[in-house]
């Protein structure tokens, strides 16, 4: 009778220990005997105690954060960069079988990709076309962990350190890039409003009424000021037309 009991907790334990239950994002890679024998999951599987063996892999997307790197720009400026990667296992059985410890080899191959893209542009690439590096190291990622079974979605630069000379000198670039700005600014309003004066002139030149017009609104306007007086030589054109309009130059009895 003992001997029955012992046999029966002893089928029990045995039934327990092969029943697995997989998640929906989970997927189990199998190995008989040492020899991988398939991809299973997600629900309940049977594993045969001692014969078959099973690692349980993640199909979600995992974040990885890239350690902060020392990078020198093609430009010879050292700066500190760090960055996080999203990437997801497609394949268990080459996440297994193809790589000892595939989040390890993923963050050395990040860390490394980092420093190779970004030292072969200048700070200021860095600093402006931070998109476009983003995806030059997803790319590269993607293809080079691709034997891996892995699915590097997307790479995010996440800071772009530098030294506190470097920030002076960068901020003086900026503010002498405003002056300059500003320079061009005040020129190019210099030059349209010569063009537009010239453009007056060669008007009142050509329709004399109107020369004389402005003339006499200029009087006006210096009249207004009664503090000073103002001597304001009159044109003989003008004095001529007034006089021709009254009447004052014609002569008889």
């Amino acid at each position: 009778m003992p001997f029955l009991i012992v046999l029966a907790v002893f089928v029990v334990l045995l039934l327990v220990s092969s029943i697995k239950v997989l998640k929906e994002y989970e997927r189990g890679v199998t190995f008989t005997l040492g020899r991988f024998t398939g991809v299973k999951g997600p629900g309940l599987i049977i594993v045969i105690p001692g014969v078959q063996q099973i690692v349980r892999v993640d199909l979600r997307v995992i974040v990885l954060d890239v350690p902060t790197q020392d990078v020198i720009s093609r430009d010879n400026v050292s700066v500190q960069v760090n960055a996080v990667v999203y990437f997801r296992i497609v394949d268990p059985e080459k996440a297994v079988i193809q790589v000892v410890n595939v989040f390890e080899a993923t963050s050395q191959l990040a860390q490394t990709t980092l420093r190779s893209v970004l030292g072969q542009h200048e700070l200021d690439e860095m600093l402006a076309e931070r998109e476009k590096m983003n995806a030059d190291i997803q790319k590269i990622l993607d293809r080079q962990t691709d034997a891996w079974g892995i699915k590097v979605s997307n790479v995010e630069i996440k800071h772009i350190d530098l030294n506190e000379n470097m920030v002076r000198a960068i901020a003086a670039q900026a503010e002498a890039e405003r002056a300059r700005r500003a320079k061009i600014i005040h020129a190019e309003g210099e030059k349209q409003a010569s063009e537009m004066l010239a453009q007056a002139a060669q008007m009142l030149a050509s329709q004399q009424q109107a020369l004389q017009l402005r003339y006499l609104q200029t009087l006006t306007e210096i009249a207004k000021d009664r503090t000073n007086t103002i001597v304001f030589p009159v044109p003989m054109d003008l004095m001529q037309s007034l006089i021709d309009r009254t009447g004052g130059g014609r002569t008889g009895p």
